[in-house]
């Protein structure tokens, strides 16, 4: 865990890495797994989408075209909800992990963002070969309105992270072709 460097919006950036403890001060842990199927090919292809943004897009949020994959340093502008009232949520990768049976990365939350903290999307497979995507967000409301929301800007972030995980199995199942 590093003090807030590079424009983050937060201390302990890279804490969802490890994900490990307590968190910091002030800031809430969410953590929410789905199992997308089981084999090589959904791991594959779940770690394709997650580093391509494709389980973002999934999942109903915007990605600007041209965004390269997730790796450390990346800048993404997440879009939530539509026209005038689409929310920016500016980002940057903080981490990667490419290893046979885990994939995945964590980005953090930059000036602009509606939130401060930090999110990792990490897709594993077990020694039985299941596969399965967690998904780890630290955060605190970044302005009033987040802050206001408290309990029930929790239960929505729960919400998106399980939209996340049935994104990511539906696009598994396309792209595997079925072996999800």
């Amino acid at each position: 865990m590093t003090p807030a460097a590079d424009g983050f919006t937060y201390q302990d950036v890279g804490w969802t890495r490890a994900a490990r403890g307590a968190p910091p001060r002030g800031y809430h842990v969410l953590r929410a797994r789905t199992r997308l199927g089981h084999g090589q090919a959904v791991l594959e292809a779940a770690g394709g989408a997650v580093f391509g943004w494709d389980m973002h897009r999934a999942a109903g949020f915007a990605v600007p075209p041209g965004t390269p994959p997730a790796a450390p340093g990346v800048r993404v502008v997440i879009g939530v909800g539509l026209g005038r009232l689409r929310l920016r949520a500016p980002c940057r990768v903080v981490w990667t992990t490419r290893e046979p049976d885990r994939l995945g990365f964590g980005y953090g939350t930059l000036p602009g963002h509606p939130e401060r903290g930090e999110e990792a999307f990490l897709v594993e497979r077990l020694s039985d070969g299941s596969v399965w995507l967690t998904v780890t967000a630290l955060t605190r409301g970044g302005v009033w309105y987040t802050r206001a929301a408290g309990p029930l800007g929790r239960a929505v972030q729960r919400g998106l992270a399980r939209a996340y995980g049935r994104a990511l199995r539906r696009t598994v199942r396309r792209v595997a072709g079925g072996r999800g």
